[in-house]
């Protein structure tokens, strides 16, 4: 099966960013690409959380609604939230409506903020589980990996939710800590560049 497609450049792509039309740009300017930023590596995490049982065009349709909704995922903030923050947000029709997905955003900002204290940062902590080259399986191969199902567990262990090990490696992909960019396609190349010049976290 071919796994890529030609887009609007006449450049290879990644078969699945001709699903949607917003895809594009997130396939060419953010997937794959590594980040060391601990609030986008927690809002992608809460985000593959709220994915679960959906799709990620109905998430990314309303990034911008969970982000003004949690305050940008500043887990020192939404560690704050109480039951009144809950109700709001089981009324805010701009986000996916969940309470088990909601509180879970909630807990996991109380253990974002442990796991910074005893790591320094979420980043180092995560990067921490990036796989070495030949521990990688063919491009968009596998739904998780040995290194997803050992953070998953770990998470789990420290107390977060909806972190299972499909969850977590959706999280990999899209955060850099894996080039899951089919062969062949022009982003490929570029996330390998920007996963050489990438520093790694707490190193």
């Amino acid at each position: 099966m071919n796994t890529t497609v030609l887009g609007p450049d006449g450049e290879a792509r990644c078969r699945w960013c001709a699903a949607a039309p917003e895809f594009l740009d997130y396939h060419d300017t953010e997937w794959g690409f590594p980040v060391g930023d601990d609030l986008r590596l927690f809002e992608k995490l809460c985000l593959e959380g709220f994915q679960s049982g959906l799709s990620w065009r109905t998430i990314l349709a309303k990034r911008e609604n969970f982000r003004s909704a949690f305050h940008g995922f500043d887990f020192n903030r939404v560690a704050r939230y109480t039951e009144r923050d809950v109700d709001r947000l089981m009324k805010d029709q701009g986000i996916v409506r969940h309470r088990g997905k909601i509180e879970a955003v909630i807990n996991n900002a109380r253990r974002a903020q442990e796991l910074v204290k005893r790591h320094g940062s979420l980043a180092a902590y995560f990067w921490d589980f990036e796989p070495d080259a030949d521990q990688l399986s063919k491009p968009q191969a596998a739904s998780q990996s040995a290194q997803s199902a050992a953070l998953s567990k770990e998470l789990k262990k420290q107390g977060w939710q909806f972190v299972g090990p499909t969850t977590v490696y959706a999280f990999m992909q899209a955060m850099g800590l894996i080039n899951d960019h089919a062969e062949g396609c022009v982003t490929r190349l570029k996330v390998a560049d920007a996963r050489k010049a990438f520093r790694h976290p707490g190193r």
